[in-house]
């Protein structure tokens, strides 16, 4: 067997993780109840600093509860970690946590599902602080991290399902589709199978550019459905579209290093390949010169399962893409520039402060965001000084 342990961390991270559950019930034809562990973490809901430093109190039993999970495994693959970087227990108790993982599992693969604050949208005062100091610990403590953004997922729901106002719970199922795509294949049989380590290995070029966007397609609502056919090639063309894209970002403006598609239902190697090698003709997808292969594609036969009564059409093929591109530094930017407005007057510093934290963790958490961020171009860079020289020989 290969086990994956969940662990969700937070109101984000629960209620995500209850979509997921939902998800995986109906695709298993199993009931919730006697299937889920019983074992609940906390919330700590609108409080955002408050729950920042609870982590300390709650950390050895959460450690101790995940430590009896990792016994009854008989080959455990690695963590799935669910959590929210602007709140106070997702990223507080999140980053305790997966620190003292990486000490006690320092060779199990680390997943992030990571939601990050939104362009407008703010659910916290504090939460550009939060965002800086957790990225901090994931960019030490995770081997891939995938970036989620409600703001991005909203838009999602509002376009492509109708859904005039979009509640938690209808992003949250969008999200539970990508994740349910992720571990298919180690639940189900395919014509090519992706491990969870292979994520690792095919997406992550250096150790610290480990940040994903991912994208689902189709996402249709029933009524739609009826009239469309969706073929392989259009649901790529789709995941590969900016709007689908689950965090605010235009992958126009980066390059990609790395792509993995994950097809489930009705699809078959021929069709995955001609679709891919449409998307490499496209002007507007652009690789970085040294990863000319770039894409990584998992078939599963299970078809899609949707929860019944929710937006999602029951479609034949799916396809969920993880990808690893320079424009998610726009992510990092975005925030780094309100943490920066923050700092600079100081303001809500002393909160942190008083709970037995240091300025300087706060400076040296910045400093390695801005670090990243210089990470992100040069990747993108060495692009471009190989184009000049090769632009002659293309033509």
């Amino acid at each position: 067997m290969r086990e994956c342990i969940s662990i969700h961390i937070g109101q984000a991270g629960i209620q995500v993780g209850n979509a997921c559950w939902e998800l995986y019930c109906l695709e298993h034809g199993i009931q919730a109840d006697g299937q889920m562990p019983g074992d609940k973490t906390i919330g700590g809901g609108d409080d955002a600093f408050n729950t920042f430093f609870i982590g300390k109190e709650i950390v050895d039993l959460c450690l101790d509860r995940i430590r009896k999970l990792a016994d009854n495994c008989t080959g455990l693959q690695g963590f799935l970690v669910f959590n929210a970087v602007g709140g106070g227990t997702g990223s507080g108790l999140g980053s305790l946590l997966l620190e003292r993982l990486s000490v006690d599992y320092g060779k199990k693969s680390k997943l992030g599902f990571t939601v990050y604050p939104s362009p407008q949208v703010s659910t916290s005062v504090v939460e550009p602080y939060n965002s800086v100091l957790s990225t901090h610990s994931l960019l030490e403590h995770t081997d891939v991290a995938v970036l989620l953004d409600n703001e991005a997922i909203y838009d999602i729901c509002r376009r492509s399902l109708d859904i005039e106002r979009p509640t938690y719970t209808n992003l949250n199922r969008l999200v539970s589709q990508v994740i349910s795509s992720l571990t298919a294949s180690l639940r189900f049989d395919g014509a090519l199978n992706v491990d969870v380590n292979e994520f690792q290995t095919n997406l992550v070029p250096y150790p610290r550019i480990h940040f994903m966007l991912s994208s689902y397609a189709p996402v249709i609502s029933a009524e739609k459905a009826y009239h469309e056919q969706l073929s392989v090639a259009e649901i790529t063309n789709s995941a590969f579209e900016p709007s689908s894209m689950m965090a605010k970002c235009d992958p126009r403006h980066g390059k990609y290093m790395a792509c993995c598609l994950m097809y489930r239902g009705d699809v078959v190697p021929k069709d995955v390949n001609a679709a891919v090698a449409t998307i490499k003709t496209k002007r507007t997808i652009q690789f970085v010169d040294w990863c000319p292969t770039g894409f990584k594609c998992g078939i599963n036969y299970q078809p899609p399962s949707v929860v019944p009564g929710g937006d999602l059409a029951k479609v034949q093929r799916a396809v969920c893409m993880i990808s690893n591109s320079t424009s998610v530094v726009e992510v990092f930017s975005r925030i780094d520039h309100k943490f920066d407005l923050m700092y600079a007057k100081r303001a809500f510093v002393h909160w942190y402060v008083g709970e037995g934290m240091e300025e300087g963790e706060f400076s040296e958490a910045r400093e390695d965001l801005a670090a990243l961020e210089k990470d992100y171009e040069e990747v993108g860079a060495e692009f471009d000084e190989g184009e000049d020289g090769d632009e002659g020989d293309e033509y």
